[in-house]
């Protein structure tokens, strides 16, 4: 199992230019392996493109990815976390959903498709992470 944040799946049903390729290899690497999931987070990020329910429920059937349901420990991690990255200095107050995908991926011992390392890394350093080579 595979959980795939939205920055990859954005970059999918957007065609993102230099990422869209990446990501539809690292997809069909991570299907290979298991499911491909994400959970209600990354559906509320990546449904901004979508005009209904429907369509992006279509899509991410399509795609093959699934909705995972976030464990408890993973939510109280995410407040941890996120409280040490404020008490640390940090002042971007909308990153808590990067929190909240970071402690599932480390809860579940889950990969994580991203593009986005750094800050994973920083509060979830056990999260096993799928990062481009140049966030390797």
């Amino acid at each position: 199992m595979t959980l795939v944040d939205s920055n990859i799946l954005l970059d999918i049903f957007t065609r993102t230019p230099n990422w869209w390729e990446w990501a539809v290899m690292q997809l069909e690497e991570a299907v290979i392996r298991g499911p491909l999931l994400i959970n209600d987070v990354i559906y509320a990020e990546t449904s901004v493109r979508f005009h209904s329910i429907d369509d992006f429920d279509v899509a991410l059937a399509k795609a093959g990815v699934a909705v995972a349901p976030m464990p408890r420990l993973a939510l109280f991690l995410a407040g941890k976390a996120f409280a040490r990255y404020r008490g640390s200095g940090g002042i971007r107050t909308g990153v808590l959903p990067d929190f909240f995908i970071g402690a599932h991926a480390e809860v579940e011992r889950l990969p994580l498709l991203t593009r986005d390392a750094r800050r994973y890394r920083n509060y979830f350093p056990k999260a096993t992470l799928i990062v481009p080579e140049s966030e390797a």
